[in-house]
């Protein structure tokens, strides 16, 4: 059985390769979506107009363990209590835990009020917000915490990041 495995592996590595994992362009090679002025948009942008981070991120980062847990307590008060619904108890448990998850993060940070007031830019799409973010800061040696702390207040962010990335390096 290993005889077929391995080979198995080495041939899905290999067509893998030869067909292309999703590419995503160099940050210099797409153009960055314009944010709205102001906070008036669904999603606060992490970043302000001037290029530094908005007071949201750099409290959510200062509470980070407190978001994490939140999101664990959430994710685990949600699956709970929808593990009973047959067919779709998953996903909407799912959902209600990332609910209570950025529920308790929000509160972390002073809520939505302090969110809003703590930067002057936003964007109605979770797309637009993550290739505006790579395209102007994936080089600030903080981004990966920056995208973790805006993870903890949009949880959908981090299943919509990779892929608006990709669907701007294939325009």
């Amino acid at each position: 059985m290993k005889k077929i495995y391995v080979p198995a592996v080495a041939l899905s590595a290999l067509m893998l390769a030869a067909w292309g994992a999703p590419k995503i362009s160099a940050p210099t090679q797409l153009k960055a979506p314009t944010p709205i002025e102001g906070s008036a948009g669904k999603y606060a942008s992490p970043f302000t107009s001037d290029g530094v981070t908005a007071g949201w991120v750099t409290k959510s980062m200062q509470v980070k363990a407190a978001g994490q847990i939140g999101s664990m307590a959430g994710n685990y008060a949600g699956q709970k209590a929808m593990e009973n619904v047959p067919f779709v108890g998953g996903f909407l448990g799912k959902k209600a835990g990332e609910a209570m998850g950025r529920s308790i993060a929000l509160k972390s940070i002073g809520g939505e009020e302090y969110l809003r007031s703590s930067t002057d830019l936003s964007f109605n799409s979770l797309q637009d917000m993550a290739v505006y973010m790579y395209v102007n800061y994936s080089t600030n040696p903080e981004y990966q915490k920056i995208l973790d702390a805006t993870y903890a207040i949009y949880p959908e962010f981090q299943t919509a990041y990779m892929p608006a990335l990709q669907a701007a390096s294939a325009q």
